[in-house]
């Protein structure tokens, strides 16, 4: 099947596609809200999916939006009726949220396409272990929610910070995977890259007040591997 896949620098859009990668992967979408508080999309280091996507050496649309509620949608219908005669089906990331699923599903039936969600109804937990263990080499770059401080940003996803997550999960009913928006996270390296991210330039931005905040990555390269 020729498809598409949504993916946003994360952990879960990208390992969507690692195990979508049966079907023929024609084309790359990410949308990258103005808005910060968008309900669909993540904004921390958006800019680096144009580096995964030459990672990937696939085709990539990059369409920015305003990220305001339910109008998101419309506009990733848009970016992506562009395409609709040339793919089958669209791969997404989600696990447990139906808000996504509803949404992405609903855009589906209306341009024709099947949604495919490889990581639905699994253990949040399960998930990143798998990524870890695939080969997956992920960082943390925004932290929303109690118990995840500034100490956080830039930390490196593996097996030992995961056994963190679930003593957080314990105490706070933090989401593992981070899918409720309590972290974000960009992925540097997989098994279907054919280079790897390295960043050289970052700062870490943090509000006070909110108790949040995100990594601002200035310069970055791919380097072999």
């Amino acid at each position: 099947m020729r498809v598409a896949c949504l993916i946003s620098g994360g952990k879960d859009s990208l390992y969507a596609l690692y195990l979508a990668r049966e079907n023929e992967i024609k084309y790359l979408i990410t949308i990258s809200p103005k808005n910060k508080e968008s309900w669909m999309f993540h904004f921390p280091c958006i800019e680096l999916t144009k580096l995964q996507a030459e990672a990937l050496n696939l085709k990539h649309i990059f369409k920015e939006i305003e990220g305001r509620k339910e109008e998101e949608m419309e506009e990733l219908k848009m970016a992506i009726n562009d395409i609709k005669n040339e793919v089958e089906g669209l791969v997404s990331g989600v696990i447990k949220s139906n808000y996504q699923k509803e949404r992405i599903e609903k855009i589906c039936k209306e341009l024709g396409l099947k949604s495919i969600t490889p990581l639905w109804g699994k253990n949040p937990e399960d998930v990143v272990k798998e990524e870890i263990e695939s080969g997956f080499e992920i960082i943390i770059t925004g932290v929303f929610c109690e118990g995840l401080d500034k100490s956080w940003i830039g930390k490196k996803l593996d097996l030992s910070v995961l056994e963190e997550l679930k003593e957080l999960n314990k105490k706070y009913g933090i989401n593992v995977a981070g899918e409720g928006g309590e972290f974000e996270t960009l992925v540097l390296d997989c098994p279907l890259f054919q280079k790897k991210i390295e960043i050289l330039e970052s700062e870490k931005f943090w509000d006070g007040k909110t108790n949040s905040g995100y990594l601002i990555v200035k310069d970055a390269r791919l380097i072999s591997k």
